[in-house]
């Protein structure tokens, strides 16, 4: 069916698999094949499961090796990967137009028939371990991971990776078991954007996905506020995040917490970068995050400084929270535009836009990506002010260890 966006095409089909497709003139295609489990959905015990069977996922099929599978899609000048987030696992290419039918074929491929090698298995859980390291060794990504852990209980506060512990308890069994568990055909989308023919990718999509019904049980992740400061030893420099609660993907309150953060802490241009970094001096980097999702959402704010300057920080950047409540209407008409401009440069990509429809599918509706500038365009100044009404917040501060 048609949304009222002529290029955009979507439909269930019989076998359970949604599709989403929005056509273009340029001669490229992107196309993900995603489930809707993500890491949000893993268990405190088994913590980084999802992320490990997308990992494993790349390792051999029944069709393909896993040098196939790359070779199949960069032989022919495409590039090929996969991510997971709270909500989903996606396995994407982007190709040549010409070439859909082999990237259906592929990513289709991947997400329905894993071969989950045991040798292949225990190479990729010591490949994660290092990448638990080396995200923890990263003090910019490591305060990232831990505001989610001072906003959330477990298991949903930890990141999707896992930790050393959860990973080694994971066994072959517990991945083939998950695996079967979830991976329905009804739990799948297909998100198509780029030069194609939608009654084609339907066909394809018919040929390549077979019925399989799954069942998958929501999460519901449980919110605190926690503070914490931690000691490293090796590195110079101080960094801090201030973090709070904000609406999820599946309320329209998001829209003013976007706008609210882009004023806050979008770019050089920001309030707080204005006045923490080019007023006073007091940090290299600042910068904002809205991280949301079907269940969940929440904004951090984040600066590199000195660990003398934390507690001024922290407080410049409540204190302009709670300006909020006095901002200007030409502040306010500012950061829209700046907003809807940023989306419409985002779109110039296909496998953004390819990966924006599938969250919004898997929040609602994927037609709500559609009306993202009339969602901005009618918000109001007290949509806005009446954020400033914030209580309670989380932080966590990395510190030289001396």
């Amino acid at each position: 069916m048609l949304d009222k966006q002529d290029n955009f095409y979507k439909i269930k089909l019989k076998n359970g698999l949604t599709i989403l497709f929005e056509k273009r003139n340029i001669p490229v295609i992107s196309i993900s094949s995603a489930i809707k489990f993500g890491s949000g959905y893993d268990s405190l015990e088994k913590k980084g499961i999802a992320h490990f069977i997308e990992h494993l996922m790349f390792k051999g099929t029944k069709k393909r090796t896993a040098k196939e599978i790359a070779e199949q899609v960069e032989k022919k000048g495409g590039v090929i990967n996969a991510f997971t987030s709270e909500d989903v696992t996606c396995y994407w290419n982007k190709l040549p137009a010409k070439h859909l039918s082999t990237g259906i074929d592929i990513t289709s491929d991947l997400i329905l028939n894993p071969l989950f090698d045991k040798i292949e298995f225990e190479k990729e859980k010591k490949v994660i371990l290092e990448e638990i390291k080396m995200y923890h060794d990263s003090p910019h990504h490591h305060v990232r991971e831990k505001i989610m852990e001072m906003l959330y209980e477990k298991p949903f506060g930890i990141i999707g990776t896992g930790t050393e512990k959860s990973l080694l308890s994971i066994s072959r069994a517990d991945v083939v078991n998950k695996f079967d568990s979830v991976y329905g055909v009804n739990n799948m989308i297909l998100s198509v954007v780029g030069k194609a023919d939608f009654s084609e990718i339907c066909e394809l999509a018919e040929k390549h996905f077979p019925v399989r019904n799954k069942t998958i049980q929501d999460y519901l992740p449980v919110k605190k506020n926690f503070k914490e400061v931690e000691l490293r030893e090796g590195i110079d420099q101080a960094h801090f995040a201030l973090g709070f609660h904000s609406s999820s993907m599946m309320e329209k309150g998001k829209y003013a917490d976007e706008l609210a953060l882009a004023y806050l802490a979008g770019g050089m241009s920001s309030v707080l970068f204005q006045e923490i970094r080019e007023k006073r001096g007091l940090a290299y980097s600042v910068s904002g995050d809205l991280n949301i999702g079907k269940n969940f959402g929440y904004s951090m704010i984040y600066a590199g400084t000195l660990k003398e300057h934390i507690s001024k920080i922290q407080e410049i950047i409540l204190k302009e929270i709670k300006n909020l409540a006095k901002i200007q209407k030409k502040d306010f008409e500012e950061t829209q535009e700046q907003l809807i401009g940023l989306k419409q440069v985002e779109t110039e990509s296909s496998d953004n836009v390819m990966s924006r429809l599938l969250t919004e599918e898997i929040s609602g509706e994927a037609e709500e990506y559609y009306l993202y500038e009339d969602r901005i365009s009618a918000l109001k100044l007290e949509d806005i002010r009446k954020l400033s009404k914030l209580k309670q917040f989380s932080s966590f501060s990395l510190i030289p260890k001396i």
